[in-house]
């Protein structure tokens, strides 16, 4: 196969690749594959932005589990635009802030209505798309997780705040981190300012008023990213310099699968990074990580357009939309401008195999952003499914002095009801 290329030119305010973390057994494991093309991404990872974790998980004899992470070329520094994976924090930042509030009757299946009180703010007062026809925290989670939805993303970061947001991320440890932006091309300003929202009773009375919430944090926007040769701006005219990254959602690969392993596994990492999360919460989170369209009443989505690979990379097998029907996967997936992006836990019932992997590449071969084309299809889907095969074999041949018992994984997930006759979702902003 032709060796694959791509040219970034990137302006950073610090020599990013000192840092960069690589070991000798995943890249051991890695070699092990001799797919042309993965190995063209695996000699360039620079060129890729290419950053890899596997997480190799071993049980005690009381089925504890420990994490042993392995890297490659992997820095926090290293940017990558993390697109939808910004919604997995802000589906467990949801919940906590429910909890917190501590208001007689909200919860997060209590109907919400968003206003408008500052300009470019879009009111939502129903959601066709729920079983009553209105918006919820959990409406807005499925919808996240399920096909990654935009609009569920930009409601909760309003329940939630530009400034409470990064405050809980931070004190958690993720300093790196950095949620600011909503996506709908607001100004800096105008992400500052989120909805005033009102929860409703079954009945359609306000029970509780959240006014309009402003931002006075300031963000630490010293290290200064450029990525590609030219871009697209609002208006579709090409613009011959690289696009700035610089002030916009930031959230290292390393960042992600704590965050995800925090959700999954809260007892194995220390309390301060823990959600305050019910043990309901904890379940709803894991059954809609790992749930799919096909298996989900509502939203009910096209399952030809949403098949159940659909957010899956590591199992996204370009010739079959269908997934092993004894492994489930936990996870979160973005898309934009290129990057690729999987954090994932991996679960195979039938051979007590269990392990974590999170992934990103860049696959942008003319350099221009915002065109819309990328090599998504004959470049970063295969390389994820490839790495994803990789691992999962790997783990299928290594020896543990104890099986996993992997029941606190198994869900009872719902049924598509045969007799609805409502149209299904086929386009939805994702």
């Amino acid at each position: 196969m032709k060796k694959i290329f791509l040219f970034i030119f990137i302006t950073v305010s610090c020599a990013l690749h000192a840092q960069h973390k690589t070991d000798a057994q995943l890249q051991n494991i890695l070699s092990k594959n001799t797919d042309s093309l993965f190995q063209a991404v695996l000699s360039h990872p620079d060129e890729y932005r290419l950053q890899i974790i596997y997480t190799q998980i071993n049980r005690d004899k009381n089925n504890k589990p420990s994490f042993t992470n392995y890297y490659f070329n992997v820095d926090p520094l290293f940017y990558f635009n993390p697109a939808s994976t910004v919604k997995l924090p802000l589906a467990a930042l949801s919940l906590e802030k429910m909890n917190e509030m501590k208001k007689p009757g909200i919860n997060k299946f209590t109907s919400m209505q968003f206003d408008s009180a500052y300009p470019r703010q879009e009111k939502e007062l129903y959601d066709s798309t729920s079983e009553n026809n209105y918006p919820s925290i959990a409406q807005f989670i499925r919808k996240a997780f399920l096909i990654s939805d935009n609009d569920a993303y930009n409601r909760m970061y309003q329940f939630i705040g530009q400034q409470n947001i990064n405050r809980k991320l931070h004190a958690k440890g993720y300093k790196h981190t950095r949620i600011t932006r909503q996506f709908m091309g607001y100004t800096d300003d105008e992400n500052r300012h989120t909805n005033p929202i009102d929860f409703i009773d079954k009945g359609g009375k306000a029970i509780y008023h959240q006014p309009m919430q402003y931002n006075t944090d300031s963000f630490d926007y010293s290290h200064t990213v450029k990525i590609g040769k030219a871009h697209l701006n609002s208006n579709d005219s090409l613009i011959n310099e690289p696009i700035d990254f610089t002030r916009v959602n930031n959230l290292p690969l390393e960042d992600l699968q704590q965050i995800l392993q925090s959700i999954l596994f809260p007892l194995s990492v220390t309390e301060k990074q823990r959600f305050n999360l019910l043990k309901d919460d904890y379940a709803f989170l894991k059954q809609f990580l790992s749930q799919f369209p096909s298996e989900t009443n509502y939203p009910k989505y096209d399952t030809s357009q949403y098949y159940d690979s659909y957010v899956k990379f590591f199992f996204q097998d370009s010739l079959h939309h269908s997934m092993p029907s004894n492994i489930r996967v936990f996870n979160k997936v973005g898309w934009a401008y290129g990057f690729l992006t999987d954090a994932s836990y991996v679960a195979d019932f039938n051979n007590n195999v269990e392990f974590m992997l999170a992934a990103t590449l860049y696959v942008n071969s003319d350099g221009i952003l915002n065109d819309n084309k990328y090599d998504y299809e004959t470049i970063g889907h295969p390389f994820l499914y490839q790495l994803g095969q990789t691992i999962y074999n790997y783990e299928l041949k290594r020896k543990r002095k104890y099986k996993s018992d992997l029941s606190d994984f198994i869900i009872q997930y719902e049924k598509r009801n045969p007799n609805d006759i409502r149209p299904s979702i086929k386009d939805a902003d994702n």
